[in-house]
């Protein structure tokens, strides 16, 4: 049996869990998430904790039943917590503004990039060079960041691009030139 798969989950004081049909709804603080369960993955609800189970023991299902109860244990997480991924803009005259649900930056191309934002996710910008995401969902909070980085992927020449914060780029020299 899957080792994360059969681990309970623990339901935190302010967080409710329901289980109805395939579908299982969280409801906490910060807002309300759903998981749609894959056919062969059971969850219940039992003294205080979130208990995940598999009626075969296919590889397929045995991956889900793992995903599952890991995607269960991070909307928990969320609902009561909430997730925040942070980038920073490094590069001579690189700047992001934030309008709505746009987020606009200039990154050294001839053209401004424009993101629109999914709902569920709120974006702040610290000094035009610091980007901030927050929201419940880890998985859509954290592709966002993704997408964001994408725009202008972090050179490891120049150390120019969008990064997370704390990621560290090992500087690859250039090279040598003519002797």
């Amino acid at each position: 049996m899957s080792r994360i798969g059969r681990k309970p989950i623990t339901i935190p004081s302010g967080v409710d869990v329901q289980v109805g049909g395939q579908v299982v709804a969280i409801k906490g603080p910060k807002g309300q998430l759903e998981w749609k369960l894959a056919n062969g993955v059971s969850v219940a609800v039992e003294d205080g904790r979130v208990i995940v189970g598999r009626n075969g023991d296919t590889s397929n299902l045995r991956a889900l039943h793992g995903l599952t109860r890991a995607e269960l244990s991070n909307q928990i997480e969320g609902v009561l917590n909430g997730y925040q991924r942070t980038l920073e803009l490094t590069g001579v005259g690189y700047r992001a503004q934030v309008q709505g649900q746009t987020l606009t930056f200039s990154v050294g191309f001839s053209h401004p990039v424009s993101l629109d934002l999914p709902a569920g996710v709120q974006a702040t910008v610290d000094k035009q060079t610091v980007v901030s995401l927050s929201g419940i969902d880890k998985r859509l909070v954290t592709q966002v960041a993704a997408k964001i980085r994408k725009v202008r992927s972090p050179d490891v020449y120049k150390q120019k691009g969008i990064r997370y914060v704390g990621e560290v780029l090992r500087k690859k020299a250039g090279k040598a030139g003519k002797k």
